[in-house]
């Protein structure tokens, strides 16, 4: 079975593309130069022979292969996990669910779920640039003031808070745990709803999606749309002073208690350990 594998890159979910697509059958590989045109790449993907067209599922994977869908009235399935012949289990719902489906068509288009599968080896990559004639072309890309800190989607460690925090001064505590891990803070909705934090700092499903090392969810009820955001992280510690939180089902470790005396005694132990 002839399978063409769209990339981004060599990152880590497109790598796991390449895992999916090899298991399908003989796999090419392409990726595009250039500035984002989805309407474009769609149109090179679409012009090209394939049996399945396999791409990573993230925003511009999803987005991609969903126009090559619409151009060639086919239909996708995002976000898969596992492919068994015209069957597929894909996430749903910000991962809340597992749906099985049939994929009825001859040619088939499918983006594999983050973190599904294995990252691969180091696959060879064909780099092409379609015709971008009536495609939107990005002029200037302003990338964000960090002030030398560590993003969400890169850091090791995201210590995270909601609405137990109290208030945006409250996030201080926060602060200087996450600055003493080289972590990143992150929040949850209601807290930028509340105008604590800004928007880059909503760790969610209509957030930033983390997979941290560690994440630390202060003062998190624990909504779906919020573990949406963090599922991908390897270990979960949940601070919050309701025994009956949501969160704690999702946690590796869990502390029961005010995380205004709990995060800064973390801190303080840590100081301790390492002789500050």
């Amino acid at each position: 079975m002839s399978v063409l594998v769209f990339v981004e890159g060599e990152d880590e979910l497109s790598c796991q593309a390449v895992t999916l697509g090899e298991q399908l059958g003989t796999a090419s590989v392409l990726m595009f130069d250039g500035p984002y045109a989805p309407s474009a790449w769609a149109r090179e993907l679409a012009g090209r022979e394939w049996e399945v067209l396999v791409g990573p599922g993230s925003d511009r994977g999803n987005e991609v292969l969903a126009h090559v869908a619409a151009q060639l009235d086919l239909p996708f399935a995002a976000n898969v996990t596992d492919v068994r012949g015209d069957e597929v289990t894909r996430v749903r719902w910000g991962g809340t669910l597992l749906e099985e489906a049939r994929v009825r068509a001859e040619r088939r288009i499918l983006t594999a779920a983050p973190f599904a599968f294995e990252a691969c080896g180091d696959p060879k990559i064909d780099v092409t640039l379609p015709e971008l004639d009536d495609a939107v072309r990005v002029i200037e890309h302003l990338a964000p003031d960090t002030g030398g800190k560590v993003t969400l989607a890169d850091a090791r460690v995201v210590v995270s808070g909601g609405r137990g925090v109290g208030s945006a001064e409250g996030f201080g505590v926060l602060e200087e745990l996450a600055a003493l891990l080289d972590g990143a803070v992150g929040c949850s909705r209601v807290v930028t709803s509340a105008g604590w934090r800004p928007h880059t700092d909503q760790v969610g499903q209509t957030g930033t999606k983390v997979s941290p090392d560690l994440y630390i969810a202060c003062g998190i009820s624990g909504a779906t749309q919020h573990i949406a955001g963090c599922k991908g992280a390897k270990k979960l510690l949940a601070i919050n002073d309701d025994p009956e939180a949501t969160i704690f089902a999702h946690a590796d470790y869990a502390v029961v208690g005010d995380l205004h005396e709990i995060v800064p005694a973390i801190t303080a132990e840590l100081r301790k350990a390492r002789g500050a």
